[in-house]
């Protein structure tokens, strides 16, 4: 009898690792069902490495510069990156080539939030419960910058499930949502057709009867879209609406990100059990949960990563260039406290230890700081 395997147990196509090395990307995805944001690396031309981090309903990932901003169920966290302070970062010196460590936290409250993106005003969310695109920043729980025309009040009840974001020239273009309706959670009663892209800047509807799209992205002269509900890659004329389907994947599609001519594709289980998802069209065919990699200009896939337990549903998919092994400070730890970052220097906060009885005891640290 075979040993079940241990929790995040991943498999990969064999030109997998050497595709990353080559490239020297990471990929970063959230799980909300696990609560995780995970980074996928090669950690040679062989051998494939992942680092997970606990969030709770881990959702949109957003990634620019040295930031990377993660949503989850209540508060949006930004962190940075600094390749000076991995050699020494104490819980795994010399291990990664840079390292992310907390820099802000916005507390939202529990707003459904689902892409998120940076532009030139600040970061952008699709706020789903309230149906409208938002800023995030420290003035309010979000700051509401656009809805669709027919959403006629700004209120929760999640009324037409806007999930997906795609950008142009630092500014909100395109977006996606299940239905075209105004009252809460009625967008439930047509999700295998009722799905719609829409152009930000109009308030046009561009394309109709979509099923469950998401993760709306520009590419060349097409808007690419993730039709859920049948596991497609659609390619859409933003000119004429006209639809044409790219390729076909064994799952439900949901998050991508384009990198040199290459898509990251996020693929998930279906669970039979939801009344939301178990009557779409790729519910008997949606196998595995992972990661595919997909060539556009000849529409081939040059493989995937399929997570054999603990993983059944992605949400965000996005590529860190010029990263081959970046590491996380957990937030569940202490780590990431001990990190300074000054605009010319980095230092770690090591603790010292009491060399005397002559040490005060008023509960104050000491502290030595290296550079």
């Amino acid at each position: 009898m075979s040993k079940p395997y241990p929790p995040f147990t991943c498999t990969h196509s064999p030109n997998i690792p050497e595709f990353l090395w080559q490239f020297n990307v990471t990929i970063v995805l959230s799980t909300y069902q696990a609560g995780k944001l995970i980074f996928l690396s090669a950690a040679s031309q062989d051998n494939l490495v992942q680092l997970p981090r606990n969030f709770k309903k881990a959702m949109g990932i957003a990634v620019k510069d040295n930031y990377l901003a993660i949503a989850t169920e209540d508060s949006v966290i930004v962190y940075g990156h600094d390749r000076s302070l991995a050699p020494r970062y104490p819980a795994k010196p010399s291990t990664y080539e840079t390292l992310f460590v907390p820099r802000a936290s916005y507390y939202t409250g529990i707003l459904d939030l689902h892409d998120l993106e940076w532009g030139d005003e600040g970061l952008w969310a699709v706020n789903t419960q309230f149906s409208c695109l938002a800023l995030i920043n420290d003035k309010y729980s979000f700051q509401p910058k656009w809805h669709p025309s027919f959403i006629t009040k700004l209120e929760p009840g999640d009324r037409c499930h806007l999930n997906g974001l795609a950008m142009q020239n630092g500014k909100p273009k395109y977006v996606t949502a299940l239905g075209t309706t105004n009252e809460p959670m009625k967008w439930r009663e047509n999700k295998v057709k009722g799905g719609v892209l829409i152009d930000v800047d109009t308030k046009e509807i561009i394309a109709t009867e979509l099923g469950m799209p998401h993760t709306p992205k520009i590419y060349k002269d097409k808007v690419l879209v993730l039709q859920s509900a049948t596991g497609e890659i659609l390619a859409i004329d933003p000119q004429t609406g006209k639809k044409e389907s790219w390729y076909k994947f064994p799952g439900f599609v949901r998050g991508m990100s384009i990198y040199e001519d290459y898509a990251f594709i996020g693929l998930s289980k279906i669970r039979t059990t939801s009344k939301t998802f178990q009557d779409l069209p790729i519910s008997k065919e949606s196998v595995f949960a992972g990661v595919a990699i997909m060539y556009l200009p000849h529409r081939s896939i040059v493989g995937y990563i399929k997570y054999e337990t603990s993983v059944e549903e992605i949400y965000s998919v996005q590529v860190l260039p010029n990263m081959r092994r970046p590491g996380m400070a957990s937030i569940d730890k202490e780590d990431f406290r001990y990190s300074i970052v000054t605009p010319t220097e980095t230092f770690w906060a090591l603790k010292e230890e009491p060399k005397d009885d002559t040490t005060p005891s008023s509960g104050d640290v000491s502290f030595t700081y290296v550079n």
